[in-house]
């Protein structure tokens, strides 16, 4: 398998854990605030395969409690299952960062007890997703299947959007709020733009925005919190 980037530790990637974080290119949305876009359109070279990635794991025994998998869309690869497999051999947690627009494969990954915990993006309100991943005429049902499987709470997750000043306002995190009703833990992130954004002129909102967001979401769920923005 190629590796297309690998962070060799992070202490914010992976609730409570010392991880690295494995970025795998390819994805099936082209949300044009994405920061990882050189991984959507693979442009980004491989860093490495597989077995150096493994043989990476290995000397960091003892050093490092877990794996995170993200993109891109790691759900898009055929052999994540066997990777992830043999990186969970060699006493390492896993977690999961995905799209949601692929419930089978996350669903089948959970059942073998192969996750320990998943981010699923909540790109927006359902009625806005097409035009906030940039696929206008999206079908949900993928997302919204994933949206279920995870509250089922077979292992700990969260959902997280990332807030575009151009994409978000109240109505969608009332909508957003009303859909994972009971959610576990949900998380405002705030957008930044940067050089690899794919779309210019976009937008992020200050902190006293972004808590009129948080205060919206809040009732619904079990925990609300904002990143990224100073509050």
């Amino acid at each position: 398998m190629k590796i297309h980037g690998l962070m060799k530790m992070t202490l914010l990637d992976f609730p409570g854990q010392v991880a690295c974080t494995v970025f795998l290119g390819g994805c099936d949305m082209r949300c044009p605030f994405c920061h990882n876009w050189e991984l959507v359109d693979m442009s980004a070279p491989a860093v490495m395969d597989d077995t150096e990635l493994l043989s990476f794991l290995e000397k960091r025994k003892g050093l490092l409690d877990g794996v995170v998998f993200t993109g891109g869309e790691p759900l898009l690869r055929n052999d994540l299952e066997d990777l992830i497999q043999r990186v969970r051999e060699m006493g390492f947690k896993i977690k999961l960062d995905t799209n949601g627009n692929h419930p089978d494969r996350l669903s089948d990954l959970l059942d073998k007890g192969l996750i320990d915990y998943v981010a699923m993006d909540i790109k927006n309100s359902l009625r806005r997703y097409g035009e906030t991943i940039g696929i206008p005429d999206f079908d949900t049902t993928e997302v919204e299947r994933s949206v279920r499987i995870l509250m089922e709470g077979k292992v700990p997750y969260e959902f997280r959007t990332t807030v575009v000043k151009q994409f978000h306002d109240k109505e969608s995190f009332k909508e957003i709020g009303e859909w994972i009703k009971g959610a576990e833990a949900y998380y405002l992130q705030g957008f930044v733009d940067r050089e690899t954004v794919p779309y210019a002129g976009l937008s992020g909102y200050d902190g006293e925005e972004m808590k009129s967001f948080l205060y919206i979401v809040e009732p619904f769920v079990k925990k609300a919190e904002i990143r990224g923005v100073d509050v």
